[in-house]
């Protein structure tokens, strides 16, 4: 699904280049679920944001599904990620002034789907995770946890081959945390991919693979024996 070829980032300003990403080579198999882990500054948050098609490398090659994304124009790539990518954000970033439905149903919106389909969609992927229950209700009624499940309802409700996922326990205590990790892997045995970034090795056991950066270079890899129960 996805094939990095000596991908790199650089930041410049008038006095100063940083690299934030260093000639990376990296493939990921359509179904997989792998973590990305580093210290902070190491890169994962430019990796997940070039996956994602919200930037674009220096240099290098990003293959999606055989598809060149590197020299693509930023709305190319913003058509690419729509129809293929979820996303799901440490803090949640619902719209307060939505409900849960609401906030789910958004994305369907943009792709011009049905307001009958949206409708199903929407129900399906809330009982799926299990709020439901909640749909009438509004983000701050709720707690981290069911907010966490309403932005996972968000990323996958456009059934995408792809979701990112950025720190998603971050803001949750272990019992939600392991609550939406348990849903995130639930997704993966249906067949959807799942890249997501994490500082705890713990989370990363959920995982099937796991990549390690340090200050922009991907220095080790390993294959996970078992996941937790």
């Amino acid at each position: 699904m996805i094939k990095l070829d000596k991908l790199t980032k650089i930041y410049r300003t008038l006095d100063v280049e940083t690299t934030a990403l260093h000639e990376i080579d990296l493939e990921i198999k359509e179904g997989e679920f792998v973590s990305i882990m580093g210290t902070s500054g190491c890169g994962k948050s430019t990796m997940l944001n070039i996956l994602g098609m919200l930037d674009s490398p220096s240099s290098g090659s990003y293959q999606f599904n055989g598809e060149e994304v590197s020299d693509k124009t930023e709305s190319q790539r913003a058509i690419l990620r729509k129809n293929n990518i979820g996303f799901v954000f440490q803090n949640f970033n619902l719209i307060d002034e939505l409900t849960v439905q609401e906030n789910v149903e958004l994305p369907l919106h943009y792709l011009g789907i049905a307001k009958s389909e949206r409708k199903k969609r929407v129900l399906e992927v809330l009982e799926k995770v299990g709020i439901a229950h909640r749909a009438k209700h509004f983000p701050k009624q709720l707690s981290g946890g069911q907010q966490q499940r309403v932005a996972v309802s968000r990323a996958v409700v456009t059934q995408p081959k792809l979701i990112l996922a950025d720190e998603p326990t971050g803001n949750l205590d272990s019992h939600f945390g392991n609550e939406v990790l348990d849903i995130l892997r639930n997704l993966n045995e249906q067949g959807t991919t799942i890249i997501m970034v994490t500082h705890s090795r713990q989370d990363a056991q959920y995982s099937q693979r796991v990549i390690e950066l340090y200050d922009g270079k991907l220095i080790s890899q390993s294959k996970l024996q078992s996941n937790p129960l």
